[in-house]
């Protein structure tokens, strides 16, 4: 039996113009994973979610057309994975519609970007919601119709972001519990490898700091920004540290190993801070400027770029549209010449076999797998985490067997074999 495909999920908001700290966290690692044999990569163009911190059309327009043009220029390959714009499928829209009409609003008050801007307010005097957007409130339930829509299974994150795939998991499992299975469960994916660039002064690479290397910069800008990059005062010849240096990190994330070791072994030597900087403008432009090349091209003719989003967004629909049916008729929304029907028959029966996560009152999180019915097939012991839940699921969903995790506590009347049939149900309709 092949293994079952696995979909991931990338989004990024376009209200800026990519830089180096882009490229090595996200871009890079994104176009190198899309390449993974056994997976299906969706990336998007997060342009609904500019409009929460961006009020600026011409802005969101131009960032839109550089952040894709970086994306192609990287090596990302629209013929072999999902591409598009986020505003091209009315679909997410109308899904973060049904969600909101299942997810409490203590749920929403609990986002770390509401909080802060709560905080903020409170620490001034303010009214509490004082410049709070309902965009701002609702953007978890954007982000979740985002992941929801293509039931992807990894959302490659960074820690601050996982509290939004969980509230994913929470809409999904409260949609599903009234109206049938329908929506797959995400679970986030924190890469600690990542690396993080340091900025010309030290800090984070950010465009909030003003401390940013242009991606794609004409290569004489790019060359004075690095020799901009703040270093000591130590003169040529005394022996300098790499723990600190911003100039070494960013040399580390694009050097191979062995000429990260030959820089180092300079530093120690007393290499002069010019030629240490030329050296990472040299290893920088070996790798950026071949891209440059494509990078000015897209930018140059966007109608080409334009082109390609249209046709990533006619695929990306061929998904979208089947699950929003599906989901409008779960709910009642329906043709008025079909059988009338709303109650919990018609809800078993778009139903299948699922997956129900929950936590006790022992502080332990459970899970359990239901037939189509609702019937229990089987019922997990605790776990300490919902990480460990869920990787204890996906075992189970990926061989079909109960011997891949040790569970044993069927319920009464329950044979394994009734629940791989389960499990094999639930694998071929694509959940």
């Amino acid at each position: 039996m092949s293994a079952p495909v696995v979909r991931y999920l990338t989004g990024i908001t376009t209200t800026g113009t990519p830089h180096l700290g882009n490229y090595v966290g996200a871009i890079r690692p994104a176009v190198q994973a899309s390449r993974r044999a056994g997976t299906e990569n969706f990336y998007f163009l997060a342009d609904y979610h500019a409009l929460i911190k961006c009020d600026e059309p011409a802005r969101i327009q131009r960032s839109t057309l550089e952040i894709a043009a970086c994306w192609l220029a990287a090596g990302l390959d629209p013929a072999q994975v999902f591409f598009y714009r986020q505003s091209d499928i009315p679909e997410v829209t109308e899904l973060t519609w049904l969600l909101t009409c299942v997810t409490g609003k203590g749920v929403l008050n609990r986002a770390h970007a509401y909080k802060a801007q709560v905080d903020k307010n409170t620490a001034a005097g303010a009214d509490v919601d004082a410049d709070v957007t309902m965009g701002l409130f609702m953007y978890p339930v954007l982000m979740a119709a985002d992941i929801l829509m293509f039931k992807a299974h990894r959302i490659p994150v960074g820690r601050d972001q996982i509290q939004h795939i969980e509230m994913a998991r929470d809409m999904a499992q409260s949609f599903n519990h009234l109206y049938g299975e329908h929506l797959v469960l995400p679970e986030a994916e924190v890469d600690e490898s990542v690396a993080l660039l340091p900025g010309l002064d030290g800090r984070k690479m950010s465009k909030s700091y003003d401390n940013v290397i242009g991606l794609f910069a004409p290569r004489e800008q790019v060359r004075k920004s690095i020799f901009s990059i703040v270093t000591d005062s130590r003169a040529p010849g005394e022996p300098k540290e790499v723990e600190g240096s911003a100039l070494f990190q960013i040399y580390q994330a694009f050097a191979s190993a062995e000429e990260t070791a030959q820089l180092r072994q300079a530093y120690a030597e007393g290499i002069a801070w010019s030629e240490a900087k030329q050296m990472l403008f040299d290893r920088i432009d070996r790798e950026i400027a071949p891209m440059r090349a494509r990078y000015d091209h897209l930018v140059a003719h966007p109608d080409e770029l334009e082109r390609i989003l249209q046709a990533g967004a006619a695929k990306a629909r061929e998904r979208a549209a089947p699950l929003v049916r599906e989901m409008r008729e779960a709910v009642g929304l329906r043709n008025l010449a079909t059988a009338a029907g709303g109650g919990k028959k018609d809800k078993a029966k778009a139903a299948v076999p699922g997956f129900k996560q929950y936590r006790e009152g022992d502080g332990l999180f459970y899970f359990k797998f239901v037939d189509a019915q609702g019937k229990l097939l089987l019922q997990s012991a605790g776990f300490a985490s919902p990480k460990e839940a869920g990787q204890a699921i996906a075992s189970l969903r990926q061989t079909q067997a109960l011997s891949a995790t040790g569970l044993t506590l069927l319920a009464d009347g329950v044979s394994a074999e009734q629940v791989a049939a389960a499990l094999k149900a639930l694998a071929d309709n694509g959940n």
